[in-house]
C-alpha cells in the first residue's frame, strides 16, 4: 500500500494529538477558531441533527469561570455538594479498564515527581484542569436534553473533529469530562438556558512544550488486541 501526501497529513494530525496539561498564553484567532468549528461541524450525525452547542469562552469571562469553579472545587462543603449529572465513568471498574486509568495517572504524577502521598500536589494538579490548563481559550459542550444516545455518539465525533482540525493548525487541545461535576456552576455563570446539558470542556491553545507534563504520551492497545477480523 501507498501512503499518499494526503494520508500521512490526515494520520499525523491523529496521531499527534494529545492531551495537553500546559498552554502557552498566546492567544488564539478568532478565526481559526471559527474555522476548525466550521471544519467540526462536518461531522456524521443522524438524519443531520447536528446536536452539538459550544461556547467560546476567552478572557474576562474564562478567568471568571476558572475562578468560580476553583471555589466550588478548593471548598470541601461545597465540593461535595457537586456531583456529575451524567456517568461518564463506569460505576463498576473492572479489567482491562480501571488498570489503564490508573497507569495514566501514576505516569503522569511520576513525571511531575507527585507520590502517592502527596494528597494536596494531586489535588493541585487536578485542579488545573478547572484553569483549562492556563489555555487562552476554553470550549464548553452542551446538548439538548431532548437528544438521546445516538446523539452523544455523533457528539463524540464532532469533538475528535475539533481536535484533529486544530493539529493541523498547530493548535492542541485537552479534552476535559472534569467540568461535569461542577455543571451547576457552569450553568449559572454563563447563563446556560435549563433544556441545555453540559458534555464536557476542552482546553484549545499552543503547548508549552517546556512543560514536563506535555511529555506524556499514552500507550494504545495493539490493532490485534481489539479487533477479531472475521472471513
Amino acid at each position: 500500500m501507498i501512503n499518499t501526501p494526503q494520508q500521512s497529513i490526515v494520520d499525523e494530525a491523529i496521531t499527534s494529538r494529545r492531551s495537553i496539561r500546559a498552554f502557552l498564553p498566546k492567544p488564539v484567532e478568532r478565526s481559526d477558531i471559527e474555522a476548525l468549528l466550521a471544519v467540526a461541524a462536518r461531522a456524521p450525525s443522524g438524519s443531520n441533527t447536528q446536536p452539538w452547542k459550544v461556547k467560546v469562552v476567552t478572557g474576562a469571562a474564562l478567568k471568571t469561570l476558572s475562578d468560580e469553579i476553583l471555589k466550588a472545587y478548593m471548598d470541601p462543603a461545597q465540593a461535595s455538594s457537586h456531583c456529575e449529572e451524567y456517568n461518564y465513568y463506569p460505576k463498576q471498574w473492572v479489567t482491562p479498564y480501571i488498570d489503564r486509568r490508573r497507569k495514566v495517572g501514576w505516569d503522569l504524577y511520576a513525571l511531575m515527581g507527585l507520590t502517592r502521598d502527596n494528597k494536596a500536589g494531586m489535588q493541585a494538579q487536578h485542579g488545573r484542569n478547572y484553569t483549562f490548563f492556563d489555555a487562552p481559550v476554553g470550549l464548553i459542550f452542551t446538548v439538548d436534553r431532548v437528544m438521546e444516545q445516538g446523539s452523544w455518539l455523533d457528539y463524540g465525533m464532532f469533538l475528535q473533529n475539533i481536535m484533529v482540525a486544530a493539529r493541523g493548525r498547530g493548535l492542541d487541545t485537552c479534552p476535559q469530562a472534569a467540568f461535569t461535576t461542577f455543571h451547576s456552576v457552569i450553568a449559572r455563570v454563563l447563563q446556560l438556558p435549563p433544556n441545555e446539558q453540559l458534555v464536557c470542556g476542552m482546553a484549545l491553545g499552543y503547548a508549552d512544550t517546556s512543560k514536563i507534563e506535555n511529555s506524556l504520551i499514552t500507550e494504545r492497545e495493539s490493532v490485534e488486541g481489539f479487533t477479531q477480523f472475521m472471513e
